[in-house]
């Protein structure tokens, strides 16, 4: 049965490090058999079709591909459209009420546990806030990512070592639900 998934390529095309060109990406899909290609803005987002129920290895491939045609090593997640369209219905967040910018989902290669934050003090970071999901980590941060104490703080080494997770604004996460709508 064929399934659609989203590619989620971590850190690439940032302050011009790690370029990776979406036509080639595309390219690159293609080449590992995959259709219905498509990429979605610069910043490592691309959807196709596999008939492939692995996203594991789907990734895996995805991995090595990349750094055989570019030269470098880039962390892939894939993750299934229904996968990605559960997470969005499981935020705790007001979403469809708040700008793209103010909510945010860190998305896991591995299950997550409150356990690993329980370090963390929550209450200091208000009104900014998270929560966990399945495989994902939702961040509200009313001023956005770039001005938010706590996903700094998140992004600490103690929260992270171990962890392949790339984060999307929430105008990205509604998008990769929509493209990857069977």
């Amino acid at each position: 049965m064929t399934m659609k998934y989203a590619a989620l390529l971590r850190g690439i095309n940032v302050s011009g490090h790690k370029r990776v060109p979406m036509a080639e990406l595309r390219t690159v899909l293609g080449e590992l058999g995959h259709r219905d290609i498509a990429t979605h803005l610069q910043s490592g987002n691309a959807v196709f079709s596999s008939e492939s129920d692995d996203e594991d290895a789907l990734a895996a491939a995805l991995e090595k591909a990349v750094e055989q045609r570019f030269g470098f090593h880039v962390g892939c997640l894939v993750r299934s459209g229904p996968y990605l369209a559960a997470v969005a219905d499981a935020c705790p967040f007001p979403a469809a009420e708040l700008e793209g910018k103010q909510v945010h989902v860190t998305y896991f290669g591995q299950p997550v546990d409150a356990a690993r934050f329980a370090s963390l003090d929550a209450d200091s970071f208000l009104p900014e806030e998270f929560g966990l999901g399945d495989r994902a980590l939702y961040l509200y941060a009313p001023d956005g990512l770039g001005r938010s104490k706590l996903a700094a703080a998140l992004s600490r080494p103690a929260f992270t070592k171990g962890l392949t997770a790339t984060s999307r604004n929430w105008n990205t996460v509604a998008k990769l639900v929509e493209m990857t709508r069977v």
